[in-house]
């Protein structure tokens, strides 16, 4: 489960880095750079790991688990 953790990160690093130079205005360069039936496939994959993510998200997140919180007071 940890190396799909691992890939579904990265898909979802290279997703948000993509989607941040299309906002400032620098284009799709994940499309430039594979063409775009391959660029499709990447884009897939980035939604299938936001998915894997939303559902382990829980499980793996050490700020989310509760006995790690910061203590009362803080």
């Amino acid at each position: 489960m940890k190396a799909v953790h691992i890939v579904s990160f990265i898909l979802l690093v290279v997703g948000g880095l993509n989607w941040g130079l299309v906002g400032a205005g620098v284009g799709d360069v994940v499309t430039k750079f594979l063409g775009e039936s391959i660029a499709n496939v990447v884009f897939i994959l980035v939604g299938l790991a936001a998915v894997v993510e939303i559902a382990t998200h829980k499980k793996s997140c050490k700020a989310c688990d509760v006995s790690t919180s910061a203590p009362a007071g803080m």
